[in-house]
């Protein structure tokens, strides 16, 4: 069976993802003040992150359009289907679900489903790269789309965050809060919920610090892991980003274990230096 999947420009892909033909990346597109970034191939990040961090304002994301989505799902293959970012952060779920919509009505016969990823950034590739597993292995349509969404409910993603400017230009932390935060070098450790939701579950003084008890935290919790990868996105950072990595696979055994630079999206949430770790 031929199939393609598309994942919001949140999700990394990687190289192997994009030899592979199997995927489209869906760009959301960012603006800070009147500089207007998409993230697709031609995004730069330092540039990007030298306009929000010299912003007053919060930088500001659109998901892509339900047209995009349903011109992917009108290619001509058997299986299509879409990973978004966690419908409870960004509009990209609902966009695609009304792509989806879009392309049944003129094309009734066709198999496609949208995966809310409850996730974002390299959570969103594993769940990419998990659908390429089922469908190279021969399952059926149906049976993909249970086992897929049983594995979303499985993973778990964390996160620590050099910089808490975004947040508080956002209001998802107040000014006081994140002052305080900075004065004290306190970086809070933060998950996802089974939701799709932000929580802060700990929080350490100093980055390295954090990162570590991130790393503690996340072993402690993992499951069974034979059978999956274990991935972490770094913003700016890939020898950060490499630590953490070593650091979780001397802890915990897994199919498989990889590194990605984050892409637009990924980098306006984490700001310079963030680190998220998705098992």
């Amino acid at each position: 069976m031929s199939y393609l999947v598309v994942i919001d420009s949140c999700g990394e892909l990687t190289e192997d993802m994009k030899a592979s033909g199997h995927f489209v990346s869906a760009p959301l597109t960012m603006d800070v003040d009147q500089y207007h970034f998409v993230d697709d191939e031609t995004f730069d990040q330092k540039e990007f992150l030298k306009r929000v961090k010299e912003s007053p304002n919060c930088p500001k994301s659109a998901c892509p359009s339900p047209q995009f989505y349903k011109e992917c799902f009108d290619r001509d293959y058997d299986h299509l289907y879409a990973v978004t970012l966690s419908g409870a952060l960004s509009g990209s779920y609902n966009s695609a679900e009304v792509g989806r919509a879009m392309s049944l009505e003129e094309h009734p016969d066709k198999k496609i489903h949208v995966f809310n990823s409850k996730s974002a950034s390299i959570g969103e590739t594993l769940i990419g790269r998990k659908i390429a597993e089922y469908e190279e292995a021969g399952l059926p349509f149906e049976e993909i789309i249970e086992k897929v969404d049983a594995y979303i409910e499985s993973q778990v993603t964390w996160f620590v965050l050099e910089s808490l400017d975004t947040l508080r230009k956002n209001g998802r932390l107040s000014n006081f809060k994140a002052f305080v935060a900075t004065a004290l070098k306190i970086k809070p450790i933060c998950s996802s919920t089974p939701d799709g939701e932000i929580q802060q579950v700990g929080q350490a003084r100093g980055i390295n610090k954090a990162l570590v008890k991130m790393v503690e935290m996340a072993a402690e919790s993992a499951g069974h892991m034979q059978d999956n990868e274990i991935a972490v996105s770094h913003t700016n950072n890939p020898e950060r980003g490499q630590m953490v990595l070593d650091a979780i696979k001397s802890r915990v055994k897994a199919k498989g274990y990889f590194l990605e630079n984050g892409r637009g999206c990924t980098s306006m949430y984490a700001n310079d230096g963030g680190i998220i770790l998705v098992l």
